[in-house]
């Protein structure tokens, strides 16, 4: 298991560095993304919230400025609640299942996975063209890669096991945050700070600290020749 983004290529996109994408597919987030991997995923969460005010239901917040950077970060630095395609994907190494976020979910709603361990919920991620949904019976929780098909993929695994998966994403996701942190301490260091808070509001999460200086952007657990694409992190089984 691991959360994903869904990723919107921009044309012509200039205002930092980013990794090349396939559109409209899914970028894993961790602490092994590269520096132009992460600005990949950031355009994508801006992007999802790049709208402008509503002048009744957002009499609030202030004007679009005007500047590429600016305009571009005003969904994201302004809009409450945030949104961005993506949620948690599940890959079942035994038999090369993927079960992925649907049309309804968000990255934002990736604690509601916790709903099928302590209420035993069904958890309906999507809906046609694609309906994945989750169900609990029992001890053991079923994944269903599409229940419009009669003949569907799924993935079965433990309440337990999921658990476990659930707390490894919830550190992919603190571990993908911090990097965000530092990479926008380089890229972004006149709007680090809200940037950084703005993502930590999305997941959930806490404020990391951010650094008071831009340093170059390293990340030790990239490798040269790493690759970090895919639909999400094996299943263990």
């Amino acid at each position: 298991m691991q959360p994903v983004v869904e990723i919107v290529v921009r044309d012509g996109f200039g205002l930092w560095p980013i990794a090349e994408a396939e559109p409209f597919g899914v970028l894993p987030l961790s602490r092994h993304l590269s520096s132009a991997e992460v600005g990949t995923a950031m355009m994508a969460i801006a992007g999802w919230n790049d709208a402008d005010a509503d002048a009744d239901a957002d009499s609030d917040r202030p004007p679009r400025p005007d500047d590429p950077l600016g305009s571009f970060l005003y969904g994201l630095l302004t809009l409450d609640p945030l949104f961005a395609s993506g949620g948690l994907g599940v890959t079942d190494r035994s038999t090369g299942v993927e079960f992925l976020p649907g049309c309804c979910d968000g990255l934002e709603d990736w604690r509601t996975w916790h709903r099928i361990i302590d209420h035993g919920s069904t958890v309906w991620f999507g809906h046609e063209p694609v309906s994945p949904v989750a169900e609990r019976f029992g001890h053991i929780v079923r994944l269903t890669v599409d229940a419009q098909q009669a003949d569907s993929p799924v993935i079965e695994l433990s309440v337990t096991e999921l658990a476990g998966l659930i707390g490894d994403a919830e550190r992919d996701l603190t571990d993908f945050l911090a990097l965000a942190a530092d990479w926008a301490a380089e890229h972004l260091p006149d709007h680090a700070g809200p940037v950084t808070a703005a993502l930590a509001r999305l997941l959930g999460l806490p404020v990391p600290v951010v650094p008071s200086a831009p340093s170059t952007f390293s990340n030790p657990s990239v490798t040269p020749g790493s690759a970090t694409g895919g639909a999400g992190s094996d299943r263990q089984a």
